[in-house]
């Protein structure tokens, strides 16, 4: 793998290093604290049921979200068709 070299001051090495999980690389330490994850990471995290459950979750989540999208343009609707009528 590529690898780059940065330069940080004094302190911003303090904090990461402090940041620093014992085995940890820092390019490891900056990934986590960045927030992102390679799917080597997250691969094997959920069973096979957790994974269908929360796949079932986000697509009933979906479907309300998009049935209250409807229902609010529907009243949107209404209520402009209404003050033209007046």
């Amino acid at each position: 793998m590529a690898t780059k070299t940065i330069s940080l001051d004094e302190e911003a090495y303090e904090r990461l290093k402090a940041r620093k999980k014992e085995g940890e690389s820092f390019s490891e330490t900056v990934k986590r604290l960045a927030g992102e994850r390679s799917w080597n990471e997250v691969a094997g995290i959920l069973s096979e049921e957790e994974a269908t459950d929360l796949e079932s979750a986000i697509e009933e989540g979906r479907t309300r979200s998009k049935e209250r999208s409807n229902r609010l343009t529907a009243e949107l609707d209404e209520a402009v068709g209404n003050r033209k009528a007046e």
